[in-house]
């Protein structure tokens, strides 16, 4: 079985390209595709996992259902038995990989809640005893559980590293209501994936 790490759709314009997934243009709609690619620490590596698309898309699916009821979300349906009959030539290619979505205006800003010390909010809790302008208490290890969740936002880059930002810059780019809102419910998102979660171990 080899991975798909590329996907091209004849007669159906690519809307982008991003680090994993590839998005085709469909006039109102978009179609994303969840290729085999993998990218580590803002990397692509050169080889793909095959399926992985697969159980990104069926994870995706997942949670978008299990949270809309606290916010909206740009999923239509990733059955391709509902996908415009333009794209049933490319049936088996997006079976199981690909997701139907309204389009939306984008805010680049990636809402990361952290439960947890660890990855870049490790190391900078290390130089600077905070994490995007969160002071957080003295003397946290790797992987500690925080007393609370933090909002972590970071800047959304489509190629080479994300940058974590403080929440005042967040609200400087997207306004203070706007970001008051992308904080609470990123964060109320968390709390309930969280709760999932720790039911099951």
């Amino acid at each position: 079985m080899d991975a798909l790490t590329t996907v091209q759709l004849p007669g159906v314009p690519k809307f982008s390209s991003g680090k994993v997934r590839e998005i085709f243009d469909l006039g109102d709609e978009l179609l994303i595709v969840a290729t085999d690619r993998i990218s580590a620490f803002d990397c692509v590596l050169p080889t793909g996992i095959p399926d992985k698309g697969k159980v990104l898309t069926a994870l995706s699916v997942f949670w978008f259902r299990f949270l809309e009821d606290l916010t909206e979300h740009h999923l239509i349906t990733a059955d391709v038995e509902e996908f415009p009959p333009s794209l049933r030539q490319f049936r088996d290619l997006l079976d199981g990989r690909s997701m139907l979505v309204r389009k939306a205006e984008r805010i680049d800003v990636e809402c990361v809640v952290r439960g947890y010390l660890a990855g870049s909010g490790w190391r900078e809790y290390k130089s600077s005893g905070s994490v995007c302008g969160i002071l957080l208490p003295e003397g946290l290890r790797e992987a500690d559980r925080l007393p609370e969740p933090i909002f972590t936002p970071a800047t959304k880059a489509s190629s080479g590293h994300d940058e974590n930002i403080t929440f005042g810059r967040v609200a400087d780019m997207v306004g203070e209501e706007l970001a008051e809102k992308l904080r609470d419910r990123s964060i109320a998102l968390y709390e309930k994936a969280r709760r999932y979660a720790e039911e099951r171990g």
